[in-house]
């Protein structure tokens, strides 16, 4: 059992302290936004916030979130979180979908400890997550136009 804060709401989950964070968040508390991608942390799509940082939840233990605060994308927010969801549309990143949750909580992540990154910077961010449909131009152009959008 584990006692934690998601997106805000203080909740508690009735499962075994080795039970992976992602299905805690999409059986135990019905948040599907949060994807089962890889199952071994290498794909990205399970990506939270815990503790501000970005995580896989789907190699994240429980028993290691007692007391953690988890964002998820459903309830992710703040400026960064705002100027990388507009970019995602107007740069039309998206195709099938299911990497999306991971890429915005990553792109979020990485906005909130560097606002002005470079192309390395998110290449270096950005790597763990992986796009079934290949638009990481896309990602980067947009992960640019919003920390440009947050600039002004």
């Amino acid at each position: 059992m584990a006692t934690f804060t998601v997106n805000g709401q203080d909740v508690t989950v009735d499962m075994t302290d080795d039970t992976p964070l992602l299905w805690a968040l999409r059986d135990g508390l019905n948040m599907t936004g949060t994807k089962f991608g890889c199952g071994v942390a290498q794909c990205g799509a399970c990506t939270v916030m815990v503790d501000g940082s970005p995580r896989r939840s789907c190699v994240t233990p429980l028993g290691s979130v007692d007391g953690a605060e988890i964002e998820t994308i459903e309830a992710v927010e703040g400026p960064e979180a705002q100027a990388v969801q507009e970019a995602w549309v107007d740069i039309a990143v998206p195709q099938c979908g299911w990497c999306q949750s991971g890429q915005i909580m990553s792109a979020t992540a990485l906005l909130r400890l560097n606002p002005t990154p470079t192309d390395e910077d998110i290449d270096r961010a950005m790597a763990g997550n992986l796009c079934r449909c290949a638009t990481y131009v896309r990602i980067r152009r947009a992960i640019h136009a919003a920390a440009k959008s947050l600039e002004g």
